[in-house]
């Protein structure tokens, strides 16, 4: 069930849709990447990894959504509407 806020709109920030846009933001950098890979000649056996590290976020989600996962640390803004996910440390 989605929450309505005070205007009467749709929260877009809620922890689902965050959720929801994180894991489409994962399967795009996946699928870019693997499409760069095949478009290079990537061999597995020579450990060549792609070069992708950032992508432009899905326009599913408005800008906020990405805004805020920024601020969480989930993702990193890198300028020009790119963004790349933040690996967590250890």
């Amino acid at each position: 069930m989605e929450e309505k806020d005070e205007h009467g709109g749709v929260d877009e920030l809620s922890p689902e849709v965050l959720r929801r846009a994180l894991k489409a933001f994962k399967k795009r950098l996946k699928l870019t990447s693997l499409d760069e890979e095949s478009r290079l000649g990537y061999s597995p056996l020579t450990g060549t990894a792609s070069g992708v590290s950032a992508i432009q976020p899905p326009n599913k989600y408005p800008n906020a959504v990405w805004e805020e996962l920024h601020r969480q640390g989930k993702v990193r803004n890198i300028g020009h509407g790119l963004y790349e996910l933040v690996k967590p440390r250890n």
